[in-house]
């Protein structure tokens, strides 16, 4: 029923190019890892290392819980089932993203680069920094689509994704352990 946007790109990625999507999102996340670096002006090692290894570990437990899920049959749920899950997987992943972006000990490059956005460049905006961040992702589904004239991993979920991540996440600051404060170092 969709994924989240850069595992979208990844997956459309994939069945252009052929590379393991898991292989793909450690290598978008290498990307942005040293984008961050540019975006926050300065070499920041710590940030930098933490990231990759954190990037390194995440591709890689995608492809297990993908084969974890198709063995125990989620794609075989009726439509409504799946489309409720995948709406309900990206609520849960927004509260996680909010604990620990105000954590900020170790990020996913990608989560570092919406908080970066949010609070050196957009006043606090979760949701603004949330849809810039969304639009490299957009793009490469768009010209995989074109390549290989369809379109996989994008439906309710990513729709959803895209309309309610940053919004979920604002939401999760105020009401999900909300004594937490934001200690975003740039």
């Amino acid at each position: 029923m969709g994924s989240g946007l850069w595992t979208a790109a990844a997956v459309n990625l994939t069945e252009w190019i052929g590379l393991n999507t898991g292989l793909l999102l450690f290598i978008f996340g290498v990307v942005n890892a040293v984008t961050n670096q540019f975006l926050i002006r300065r070499f920041d090692g710590r940030r930098l290392i933490g990231e990759l290894l954190y990037v390194m570990f995440f591709s890689y437990f995608v492809n297990i819980f993908t084969n974890l899920l198709n063995n125990v049959g989620v794609p075989n749920l009726p439509i409504v089932i799946r489309a409720i899950l995948s709406c309900l997987g990206v609520v849960f992943f927004c509260v996680a993203i909010s604990l620990y972006q105000r954590a900020n000990i170790v990020m996913h490059p990608n989560d570092d680069t919406t908080n970066i956005l949010r609070f050196m460049y957009l006043k606090g905006n979760s949701t603004a920094a949330q849809v810039i961040d969304f639009v490299p992702p957009i793009i490469i589904i768009i010209i995989a689509g074109i390549a290989i004239k369809a379109v996989y991993s994008v439906n309710v979920g990513t729709v959803f994704s895209f309309i309610f991540n940053g919004i979920l996440i604002a939401l999760s600051d105020k009401w999900i352990w909300p004594a937490l404060k934001h200690n975003f170092a740039s």
